[in-house]
């Protein structure tokens, strides 16, 4: 009980608490790499992002007081056309703070790149946390993803494409593993198949896709035994993203014998986030904290 009663208050945070401001961590030191000649300062405000040129993580350290070292790079979604930074992004990373989470907001190239930029910042993130892990006051072998909707594709395409060539740029962070951890997958975008969400596709890979590339970023047909533990979260009247996405991911998880937890709510539509209000589905990051738990990677790490 005192674990759900202090998860529960932990997502009113964004309501009633101000969050300290983030450090802002560049991804992309050397330049950023395909930089489009016409880039421009990136379009921000307090609740979204758009046109995105410069990908950089806003870094919330856990308090000293409840790290565990573990630490996830969250994906906010938005159809790859802008990101949710306030419900699927800044509210996200106090309610890993609040568990002892060190979480790192990516913002991520859209539709002004489309593919392979995308994966190429996820990877990028998961790199750099890894490697700076000691700096970040984290620990190597525990660094998560999360996303929702389009960033829950994002993430899935970490999961399961986190060695992929297209991922890579040459430098020589590259020999840093990007394998998640572990994924946290909420109303995630799976497929580009007939289940897909068109907009999500069409931002990502092009209004008429080269069959490799949506067999590629299919990512549940990406899935292998080397794809790290998942949790997904889905609603079963979501209209935008079917839940048949999460469903597909998880049976293919299962299939190779990738440890899997799946939570489906009745009555839940699209992009209820960290929404407190939105009665069972508000309570997903119970259940998730949880499964956290569960694995281990709520405990204090002893290699900090």
């Amino acid at each position: 009980m005192k674990i759900r009663l202090r998860t529960l208050a932990a997502l009113l945070l964004p309501i009633t608490l101000a969050a300290a401001e983030p450090a802002i961590i560049p991804l992309w030191p050397e330049g950023v790499p395909g930089l489009r000649a016409d880039a421009a300062p990136d379009k921000d405000t307090p609740t979204s992002s758009s046109a995105i040129h410069t990908p950089t993580m806003l870094f919330y350290p856990a308090p000293k007081n409840n790290a565990t070292g573990t630490a996830i790079v969250v994906c906010p979604g938005g159809g790859y056309s802008r990101l949710s930074m306030e419900n699927e992004g800044r509210n996200v990373a106090q309610w890993l703070n609040s568990i002892g989470v060190s979480a790192f907001v990516l913002k991520y190239r859209l539709k002004e790149y489309g593919q392979p930029a995308p994966l190429r910042d996820v990877l990028r993130a998961l790199r750099t946390v890894r490697s700076k892990a000691a700096e970040f006051g984290v620990t190597p072998d525990r660094v998560g993803v999360l996303g929702f909707s389009a960033g829950g594709h994002l993430a899935s395409t970490a999961t399961t494409l986190h060695a992929h060539p297209d991922g890579k740029t040459g430098a020589p962070i590259d020999e840093v593993s990007a394998r998640p951890d572990f994924s946290v997958l909420v109303y995630p975008v799976i497929s580009m198949r007939e289940i897909t969400h068109k907009g999500s596709r069409q931002n990502l890979i092009g209004k008429t896709p080269a069959q490799e590339l949506v067999d590629l970023y299919s990512t549940d047909e990406q899935i292998t035994k080397d794809t790290p533990p998942v949790f997904l979260v889905s609603g079963t009247d979501d209209k935008t993203v079917p839940v048949e996405n999460s469903v597909r991911f998880y049976l293919a998880l299962r299939k190779v014998g990738v440890p899997a937890e799946m939570h489906l709510y009745q009555n839940a539509r699209h992009g209820f986030g960290m929404k407190p209000d939105m009665g069972p589905p508000s309570g997903w990051p119970v259940r998730c904290e949880e499964w956290m738990r569960h694995n281990g990677w709520l405990t204090i790490s002893r290699s900090r």
